[in-house]
């Protein structure tokens, strides 16, 4: 029910999906009526392997998490992961309120163990074809040493999962690669980092992110959060300056088309709905929010990201490297 398009753009999302993966059984958590009606609207209707569970209420986009947790716990999001704490699914998929679906989540499902804080995170495309992921993107603005240690592990245990890398390479995100740069937080987070058994490469700046130097980026949530934004506003102003030179002359709009093929090349590999889908890791369950402004086909990559990490058995990975670190 959540995102700025509910129903219009998870109904169709998730009978995409279902003609891509039949073994896959998907729960439309929600309004009953209005997910019928769009099931409808699509020519489908509720059956094997596409089923719909009722929730009488649902969380505004704009409501506080504190809210949505004390006062509506029939909520579309609420009984989602209700239903994988209960094992009755495997992961849950929201395009809903970040704040509200962490605090339920973490109610809910609790934390691993050895784990502080669960984190968001999110891969972004780098320079060398493949993904850089960054954690924490904006569920824990101020961190511990020890807590950015434990991104570091969760980050490493979800790369190696979902992209099939023995020993993933860790980079902490600081305001320069020397050891004596940063604040006494990242300082002491850097010698847990070195000492955790992980392939941590060190410190590493913000544009290494997008130069695929290493696999996964850990900061904490305040930082994350900025530069996640930061590099989505880049993006879309580079598509925007391109748009505009090419339409100030009509021998531009004439070099627009032979350059068609190019530019829309280029605007797919920046496209966010690409790689949308965050994990919210450190918990005793999957959930994978994807962003709220998200399409038909962006909706579909999220629920792609879920199955990856169920199949990959990311919570069990997180748990087992955490007790070696902690022992």
């Amino acid at each position: 029910m959540g995102g700025d398009h509910g129903p219009h753009v998870t109904v169709p999302a998730a009978l995409d999906f279902r003609r891509e993966h039949a073994d896959v059984e998907l729960i439309l958590v929600g309004l009953r009526d209005s997910i019928e009606a769009e099931l409808a609207k699509h020519g489908a209707a509720p059956g094997a392997g596409l089923r719909v569970h009722a929730a009488s209420q649902t969380v505004a986009m704009d409501e506080p998490p504190v809210q949505a947790l004390r006062f509506k716990k029939d909520s579309s999001m609420r009984v989602a992961v209700n239903l994988v704490k209960g094992g009755e699914a495997h992961a849950c998929v929201s395009a809903g309120n970040t704040g509200a679906l962490m605090a339920i989540s973490r109610f809910v499902l609790k934390t691993l163990p050895a784990i502080d804080r669960p984190a968001i995170a999110s891969g972004v495309p780098n320079s060398k074809g493949g993904y850089t992921y960054i954690l924490d993107l904006g569920a824990n603005v101020d961190c511990t040493p020890e807590q950015l240690m434990q991104f570091g592990v969760m980050g490493a245990m979800l790369v190696s999962a979902v992209e099939h890398k023995e020993r993933p390479s860790v980079g902490l995100l600081n305001i320069g690669v020397e050891d004596i740069k940063g604040n006494d937080t990242v300082k002491q987070a850097a010698e847990l980092l070195r000492s955790s058994g992980l392939n941590f490469h060190g410190n590493v700046e913000a544009d290494d992110i997008y130069k695929g130097t290493v696999d996964v980026v850990v900061c904490d949530g305040f930082v994350g959060n900025s530069v996640l934004k930061a590099s989505e506003g880049v993006a879309k102003m580079i598509v925007g300056f391109l748009r505009q030179e090419f339409s100030r002359t009509p021998l531009r709009k004439l070099s627009a088309l032979i350059a068609m093929p190019v530019l829309k090349a280029l605007r797919a590999r920046m496209d966010p709905g690409n790689y949308n889908g965050a994990s919210l890791l450190g918990l005793k369950g999957i959930v994978i929010k994807s962003h709220g402004s998200a399409d038909r086909y962006a909706f579909g990559q999220a629920l792609r990201r879920a199955v990856g990490e169920v199949r990959s058995d990311v919570v069990r990975r997180i748990t087992e490297r955490m007790a070696r670190v902690v022992t």
